[in-house]
């Protein structure tokens, strides 16, 4: 059941259900995610159990407000503050040291817990009014609202094709960012870039002072993390990147014949065939990020077989799309 999420009786019913144990549909300024009291193990177990997700493949456990950090994680470092005060509310994970008996069930049997603070309207108030309960909800654990490795969704649409009817979604309409939060470990005395997303390496050097550095350039002990496994984000269609000489290359080949084909680009493309579904890339990054995801389930929704696209340029503002890319494509 989709409600309207600027309304406040919705966000009570929402904060209600979260109390309760059920879980929920939550817009959030990267994507919708599939919501439950982080503290409730029951209800955590909902969420693996509904997603087809590995128990230990651990959860970002979403805040109110920077407060709220006391009741999960032992430490801050230097560092990590100065993240939280240059991107809280925003699209951005800490991995901290976990208090011994927080979010246990969410965090897949590990000493660290990933903490957020969403920006979107609707998930900032339903967190207020979670904290306003008796008992109060403090935290909420929140992947992305699918099937597990699948395409993340971006509207309530999305959230309410995938899991029916049965599902309490909040819309809050079409997801600001459209991929998932920046992930950056600060367990190990310096800021680790588990997941790239909209917040680059630029913006986290200008904030702390120190240039995140890959998780693999400290490999040894590297916490597990949303959304950082080889194959994810996977549309039913193959996906294949390619450079635009390859692109145009294969087109070529095809002539006139070609079907079951989307190809999502860059730079200019002619083909033969008018079967072959073309979709222009925006030129800048962000504006792709926002539109991906729904992009990839559009094409899944022509019936294609194949989708090609343009390998996004190598640079730090394009890092998150291209993450999100190599992994769909790694699910082929």
């Amino acid at each position: 059941m989709i409600l309207d999420g600027t309304l406040d009786a919705s966000v009570q019913a929402a904060a209600l259900a979260l109390q309760q144990g059920q879980l929920l549909g939550l817009p959030t300024e990267t994507v919708y995610g599939l919501a439950a009291d982080s503290d409730n193990d029951a209800a955590v177990a909902q969420i693996f159990a509904a997603k087809g997700r590995p128990a230990n493949h651990p959860l970002i456990v979403h805040v109110a407000d920077a407060a709220a950090i006391t009741r999960y994680a032992q430490a801050v470092p230097v560092f990590a503050q100065q993240l939280i005060d240059a991107f809280w509310p925003g699209p951005l994970t800490l991995i901290l040291p976990r208090l011994p008996q927080a979010a246990q069930a969410s965090t897949g049997g590990q000493d660290s817990v990933g903490l957020r603070c969403p920006s979107h309207p609707v998930a900032h108030a339903v967190l207020q009014a979670c904290q306003q309960l008796d008992p109060p909800v403090w935290g909420v654990s929140a992947p992305s609202a699918n099937k597990f490795g699948r395409v993340s969704p971006t509207t309530a649409q999305h959230v309410a094709a995938e899991f029916g009817d049965a599902l309490l979604v909040l819309d809050g309409g079409a997801c600001e960012v459209g991929i998932e939060s920046t992930i950056v470990d600060c367990t190990r005395g310096v800021p680790v870039l588990l997941r790239p997303g909209a917040i680059t390496r630029d913006d986290i050097e200008r904030a702390c002072g120190t240039r995140p550095l890959s998780k693999e350039e400290l490999p040894a002990q590297t916490p597990r993390a949303s959304g950082t496994l080889l194959a994810h984000y996977a549309p039913n269609a193959k996906v294949r990147l390619m450079d635009a000489g390859q692109l145009q290359s294969a087109l070529d080949l095809l002539g006139p014949e070609g079907r079951h084909i989307a190809v999502y680009h860059r730079s200019p493309l002619r083909s033969a065939s008018r079967a072959i579904h073309l979709r222009a890339m925006p030129g800048d990054a962000l504006a792709t990020a926002r539109e991906l995801f729904g992009t990839l389930r559009d094409f899944d929704e022509l019936g294609v077989r194949l989708i090609w696209i343009e390998t996004p340029p190598d640079s730090a503002d394009w890092e998150g799309v291209r993450d999100r890319l190599q992994r769909a494509a790694a699910a082929g």
